[in-house]
C-alpha cells in the first residue's frame, strides 16, 4: 500500500469532515436525547457518509454527468440544506424532541451534507481519478475508512461534554453552532454560485 497516497488522503478528508468543528453542531442537534440515540445517530452520520462518499469516489463523474449536474450546483444545494437547519437552530425548532427523529439527524444534515459534503466528495473522486493499480485503491479506501473511524470516535465520546454543559450549556451551543452553521451554509452557496458564473462566463 502506498503510505505516502494513505497520509495524504487522511489528512485532506480529515480536514475537511473537521471531527472538533463537528462537535457543537452535533450536539446542538442531539444534546437533549438519551445518550443511546445521541450513539445512534453518530454511528449512523458516520455510515450514511461512509457511502455517500464511496458512491460517489467509485461514479460520481458518471452519475453526475448523466443527470446533467455540476459540482458547483451540487454544493450550492447542500448549502442551502445547511441553512434550513441553521434556521431551525436559530429559532429554538430543533429543540422540540418530537419534531424529527434521531435517524433523520444523522442523515441530513449530519451523515450529509457536513461529513459527507462537497468539499469530501470532490476531494475523493479527484483521489480516484489519480488512482493508478490496486495498491493505490487500497491506501484510498483504507485512508477513507480510517477518517470515518475517527469521525465516529469524537462523535461517540462528545457525550461527556454534555454532562459538562447540562441543558442550559446545551441551549447556548445551540445557538452558537446555528449561528456557525449558518456562515458555512452562506459560504457554500457563495462558492457554488461563483463557480457557476466562472464556468459559464468561460463558455460564453
Amino acid at each position: 500500500m502506498d503510505l505516502k497516497l494513505f497520509g495524504e488522503v487522511f489528512l485532506t478528508l480529515l480536514v475537511i469532515t473537521d471531527p472538533p468543528g463537528m462537535v457543537p453542531i452535533f450536539l446542538a442537534l442531539t444534546g437533549g436525547r438519551p445518550a443511546a440515540e445521541r450513539n445512534r445517530a453518530a454511528w449512523q452520520a458516520v455510515a450514511l457518509a461512509l457511502g455517500v462518499i464511496v458512491v460517489f469516489g467509485v461514479a460520481g463523474q458518471t452519475l453526475l454527468a448523466y443527470l446533467h449536474v455540476e459540482l458547483p450546483a451540487l454544493q450550492a444545494a447542500g448549502g442551502l440544506l445547511l441553512v434550513l437547519v441553521a434556521l431551525e437552530l436559530l429559532t429554538g425548532k430543533a429543540d422540540n424532541p418530537t419534531q424529527q427523529s434521531t435517524t433523520n439527524i444523522a442523515l441530513v444534515p449530519l451523515g450529509t451534507p457536513l461529513l459527507a459534503g462537497p468539499g469530501a466528495i470532490v476531494a475523493t473522486m479527484l483521489f480516484v481519478q489519480r488512482a493508478d493499480g490496486f495498491t493505490d485503491y487500497a491506501a484510498i479506501a483504507t485512508a477513507i475508512a480510517a477518517v470515518m473511524i475517527a469521525v465516529w470516535l469524537v462523535l461517540r465520546f462528545s457525550g461527556l461534554i454534555v454532562k459538562v454543559l447540562r441543558p442550559s450549556g446545551i441551549e447556548v451551543l445551540t445557538r452558537i453552532a446555528g449561528l456557525l452553521l449558518a456562515a458555512i451554509a452562506v459560504q457554500l452557496i457563495a462558492d457554488g454560485v461563483a463557480a457557476l458564473v466562472t464556468a459559464y462566463a468561460r463558455q460564453a
